[in-house]
């Protein structure tokens, strides 16, 4: 890894679908931040041991790019829930439990942490509703989608108006997992075993979690949805990975927040 990147390199991924909306938003990268270490870069976890200053530092030029300031970002203490909190003003730190943000409050900077897990962020443009989900494989499974859909329509969002992006996150590729693990989804619903593939033993399998998080996004009705693509687990440089730095036996990671806004 190089030198922690300056301020300026701070360069998050943008969608057209949600560009075309008219909101702010980014899936940040490690890019930009001051953090060493295993967290070099912009590691935004308050949950990490990486140094509370830097994190803070971290936290703040993200809130900086995206036109606020560390008090408007929404980001809950997340759990592996389907639970979804609607932020109506500022949280001013206040860190509900919780695993996505839902919102029609402009300034409020909707937030999700993550390292592997994929983070979605969907915006009404004609409703002006917006909201940012963290969605592993148990939060996608439970129900955390259709969570965060259902609250932006209380909010007066239409799903077939939301469009919504899965940000970087461990795609199919990297995801190796165990015969049990595919028995669960199937048990929910036997049309999720078309998201995995054979492993490289009989007793493995290999997840597509993007793809089944886009087709959980179908199914609560979302007009348009779409992947950035991104492979957190095979690209080092860019993202942080629970999965990589359980690989190599390291004891902690950093994470990325994606965001959006009014």
């Amino acid at each position: 890894m190089s030198a922690p990147s300056p301020f300026d390199d701070i360069a998050p991924i943008t969608h057209s679908l949600l560009t075309a909306a008219g909101v702010k938003h980014g899936f940040f990268t490690r890019g930009g931040g001051v953090s060493t270490g295993l967290y070099q870069g912009l590691n935004t976890g308050l949950g990490s041991s990486d140094d509370p200053a830097a994190v803070a530092e971290n936290r703040r030029r993200l809130a900086l790019a995206m036109g606020g300031t560390p008090d408007d970002i929404a980001a809950c203490y997340q759990i592996h829930s389907a639970i979804t909190r609607v932020a109506e003003g500022p949280w001013r730190g206040e860190r509900p439990e919780g695993d996505a943000v839902a919102s029609a409050t402009p300034g409020v900077i909707c937030g999700a942490l993550t390292a592997d897990c994929a983070p979605i962020l969907l915006a009404d443009a004609k409703a002006g509703v917006v909201a940012a989900v963290h969605a592993g494989w148990k939060g996608a499974l439970g129900g955390v989608i259709h969570s965060a859909v259902t609250s932006m329509q209380a909010l007066g969002a239409r799903p077939a108006d939301t469009v919504a992006v899965v940000g970087p996150c461990i795609a199919q590729a990297s995801y190796e997992v165990d015969a049990g693990f595919e028995d669960r989804f199937i048990h929910t619903d036997p049309d999720s075993a078309r998201f995995f593939i054979p492993g490289a033993a009989a007793d493995r399998r290999m997840f597509d979690l993007p793809g089944f998080v886009l087709w959980r996004l179908e199914m609560a009705g979302v007009g348009q949805a779409a992947w950035t693509g991104d492979d957190t687990c095979a690209d080092e440089a860019r993202f942080f990975s629970n999965r990589r730095a359980f690989k190599r036996g390291e004891p902690d990671f950093g994470r990325m927040m994606s965001a959006i806004s009014l």
